[in-house]
């Protein structure tokens, strides 16, 4: 790899090859493989094995964050709404908003499912669903979660319209207006407009590109000032893709235990996963009912579904009554049709055509940026999700960035509106969620010369 022979994008010889030509066991070959992917040079494919990485060594990973860890005021919505409130115009090219293609998503094979459900469960299907949700859905859902370490029943699971709602029932069971959240910092901005919308407080903790949430800065914090809950994407953060080992969400689960603070865990981008298992999610090692696990189908199957859902632990009853008093119910139709989708094998075959698909992307455009953009740029190395995050010199504004490329018909989401504090005016998030083509490559491209010339 290192002298060139080995390419990026080309494949690696099966386990099972390299087993044979070097005389060793398999279980040696697997893990010379993980030495190889540990050090960034190869990457697993989802059903497809191990190939060489296109990452530009001249382009390093950004830094471990360092906000200034007090409590502040969100105030978002504006800017969030001028960036983001974009004209449906299919020319864009889609690197603003994470949303999937819809050649990536299961549309047809839904839309039999939602015809055949609509027959067969007419008057069932017309009628108000119980609050917490369809009984069919909560099990599939109770179901899956064993694949994330999370030993469920369908009564622990409260369905709800998409993750952002799920989101607001956690916060608002644990928390109320003044009080203060923790968030990792750069973070998802719709987190940071749910706690802006319902007068709360944020306070952003040092962040690991890599590894997530720095425990010793939440120690930290939490020492410091009277936390009242914890808001974190442990498995894939948006923007910054990071994965937190599984004995850090361990011990992270165990800090706030003691602390008596609830973590809210938002694990929507658990299931997009480019290696062999799928993550734990912190709500595995919790014993005490205070993790509040939430998720959706929104990246994975259907955004307009906004089929979401929470196991709320010990704070179940307060968010169902919140739930009653909210939405009062999630629609019943489509609860019943991604209880079917998930029922069957349909689901983890969609998976895999995906997320080979986002880590074909995720490659490709590392390749793109590390060639046409400035040499002091910085790229995140996500190994799930469906984002990258590229850190740029300090000297470029990435609002006025967002300005020239929508110029030109390139969507972009600046770094501002990834922080309460609006840091990181030199970074941006581009999304991946798409089939790699030659449109994207000629957007970073267009990306590429603006940046060398501000």
């Amino acid at each position: 790899i290192e002298e060139g022979v080995l390419r990026p994008g080309d494949r690696m010889p099966s386990v099972r090859k390299l087993s044979r030509t070097e005389r060793v066991s398999m279980s040696t070959a697997w893990q010379a493989y993980m030495l190889l992917e540990n050090r960034d040079l190869i990457r697993a494919r989802p059903q497809s094995g191990f190939y060489v990485r296109p990452i530009s060594k001249s382009l390093p990973e950004p830094s471990v964050t360092s906000p200034a860890s007090i409590p502040t005021d969100v105030s978002l919505s504006e800017l969030a709404a001028r960036i983001l409130s974009l004209p449906s115009n299919r020319n864009i090219v889609p690197y603003g908003a994470v949303n999937s293609a819809p050649e990536l998503l299961p549309i047809k094979k839904l839309n039999r499912i939602l015809a055949s459900v609509s027959t067969r469960a007419n008057s069932v299907a017309n009628a108000y669903s119980p609050s917490a949700g369809m009984d069919e859905l909560r099990r599939q859902i109770a179901r899956r979660s064993f694949e994330s370490g999370v030993n469920a029943v369908s009564e622990d699971v409260i369905v709800t319209c998409g993750a952002t709602e799920a989101i607001n029932l956690c916060l608002r069971a644990v928390a109320k207006p003044g009080d203060t959240i923790a968030v990792e910092s750069p973070t998802y901005f719709g987190n940071l407009q749910t706690i802006e919308s319902l007068g709360m407080r944020a306070i952003e903790i040092a962040t690991d590109p890599r590894d997530g949430v720095c425990l010793d800065a939440l120690a930290k914090a939490i020492k410091q000032h009277r936390i009242k809950a914890c808001l974190f994407v442990l498995n894939f953060s948006n923007p910054l893709g990071s994965i937190m080992p599984d004995e850090t969400k361990k011990r992270l689960v165990a800090l706030l235990a003691r602390a008596e603070i609830p973590l809210i865990e938002d694990d929507i981008y658990g299931d997009l996963h480019f290696g062999a298992a799928r993550p734990k999610a912190a709500k595995a090692f919790d014993s005490d009912g205070m993790v509040m696990l939430c998720s959706s189908v929104s990246k994975t199957i259907a955004p307009g579904y906004r089929i979401g859902w929470t196991l709320p632990g010990k704070f179940k009853s307060r968010v169902e009554i919140l739930k009653r008093t909210n939405t009062l119910t999630t629609p019943t139709l489509l609860q019943l049709a991604i209880a079917e989708f998930l029922e069957s094998d349909r689901y983890n075959r969609h998976l895999r055509a995906m997320k080979t698909a986002v880590a074909e992307h995720i490659e490709r455009a590392s390749v793109c940026i590390a060639k046409y953009f400035p040499t002091e740029t910085k790229i995140t190395r996500p190994a799930g999700g469906c984002v990258l995050w590229v850190e740029l010199p300090k000297s470029i504004d990435t609002l006025v960035l967002h300005k020239k490329a929508l110029a030109e018909g390139i969507s972009i989401s600046p770094g501002r509106l990834f922080s309460s504090t609006e840091q990181y005016g030199h970074c941006f998030r581009l999304n991946c969620g798409h089939q790699w083509s030659n449109r994207f490559e000629t957007a970073l491209k267009t990306l590429g010369k603006f940046t060398e010339k501000m």
